[in-house]
């Protein structure tokens, strides 16, 4: 008999599955495609107030498609960047960069740090 490893027995796991994991385990995730110009404002705005983020490009992932579907049940529209900040869907880049302007989104952002860190030093 061939031996079998755990791997091949593992479900794929769901892409909604993988979005929420994806926003709840970062601080800021810009879900956006290499050849928008709206994502690489988006995410020149947070590498400029140098504030890591995670991003995810969806037309380099394999199932980019279904995120997209995804992403449009969760925030109601298909369009990218898709941006949450602490957990919570903030918009795309006019929106990102309108709350940054209001000195809105440097907060949200503080926000989630504190409450990782919080969690780190509970552990």
């Amino acid at each position: 008999m061939g031996s079998s490893t755990s791997s091949s027995l593992r479900k794929p796991v769901a892409p909604v599955t993988q979005i929420q994991e994806t926003i709840s385990n970062n601080c800021v995730v810009i879900f956006s495609k290499t050849s928008c110009a709206y994502c690489t404002m988006a995410k020149k705005l947070f590498h400029d107030i140098n504030v890591h983020c995670k991003v995810v490009e969806l037309d380099m992932v394999e199932y980019g498609n279904q995120f997209q579907d995804v992403l449009y049940r969760m925030t109601g529209a298909k369009t990218v960047p898709r941006i949450f900040v602490n957990g919570t869907f903030i918009g795309g880049a006019t929106d990102t960069h309108r709350l940054h302007s209001e000195g809105k989104l440097l907060p949200l952002i503080h926000q989630c740090y504190l409450k990782k860190n919080k969690r780190k030093e509970s552990q």
